[in-house]
């Protein structure tokens, strides 16, 4: 990894939260949905391009592979296939008390 490249994915992991946010916004992302790459992909990239951090599209697909595999460490990424994983996160249910799975 080039040394812009290392240090954008520090940013990614140090604001992973804020990150996963952004990515909610932008996409539909619940508890246990769905997650596929080039999404994961496409929302690395425009989050860095929020905060003046250019990135090429080659370079942002490296740092969505590694994110998502720091993500996938933390559990919050868990991996479905090559193509893409399921989110595992609790802040994200979309149910209310009551209401049945």
């Amino acid at each position: 990894m080039e040394e812009l490249t290392v240090k954008y994915f520090t940013v990614l992991k140090e604001e992973y939260i804020i990150f996963l946010n952004y990515l909610r916004a932008k996409f539909p992302a619940f508890h246990n949905s769905n997650l596929f790459f080039r999404d994961f992909h496409y929302a690395v990239k425009t989050y860095l391009e929020t905060k003046d951090m250019k990135v090429t599209y080659a370079d942002s697909e490296l740092l969505a592979k590694e994110f998502s595999e720091f993500l996938e460490n933390k559990g919050i990424l868990v991996k479905v296939n090559n193509l893409g994983w399921k989110l595992n996160y609790a802040d994200f249910v979309t149910a209310k008390p009551g209401d049945p799975f």
